[in-house]
């Protein structure tokens, strides 16, 4: 496991981030390593948990999810087993992308990812209002992407 993420530890991460099907042979010729000791840091960034998993980002829009949906929850009780409640509810939804439990005014924020206005609707009357302890849900319909990165600036 590396105790600290060196200057070539960056670039090879930089390079996944990039592309994560990028071959060990390129990305050894990108930062100046053979492939045996490029494999080898890979692996021990994997052990490590800096690199957690691989996966293809799919365009949400040509999957036929174009809403996003950011949800403002406010709980009744900010208690351990009410906040515990929520986060095992919510983490069972395919449509709830992100979910964080925030300081201020609400507890937490969602991203929903839907079809369309009547999927949202779907979502908030048949699986959000049914728990319980949710004093207040406020939804905001995002209008256009901005930016959008999984990149981390390492």
């Amino acid at each position: 496991m590396p105790k600290t993420i060196d200057p070539t530890d960056r670039k090879i991460l930089a390079l996944l981030q990039q592309d994560g099907r990028s071959s060990v042979t390129t990305i050894a010729e990108k930062v100046g390593l053979s492939v045996s000791p490029c494999l080898r840091r890979i692996k021990l960034l994997e052990e490590a948990g800096v690199i957690s998993r691989y996966v293809a980002v799919l365009n949400q829009r040509e999957v036929g999810l174009p809403v996003s949906v950011f949800v403002s929850i406010k709980l009744e009780s900010q208690k351990e087993q009410a906040l515990e409640k929520f986060g095992k509810a919510v983490g069972k939804w395919p449509e709830v992308l992100e979910c964080y439990l925030m300081t201020g005014p609400r507890d937490y924020l969602l991203r929903v990812v839907v079809a369309d206005l009547e999927a949202y609707e779907a979502f908030l009357t048949q699986k959000l209002t049914r728990l319980d302890g949710i004093a207040s849900i406020e939804s905001s319909f995002a209008l256009g992407q901005v930016k959008y990165t999984n990149v981390l600036p390492i």
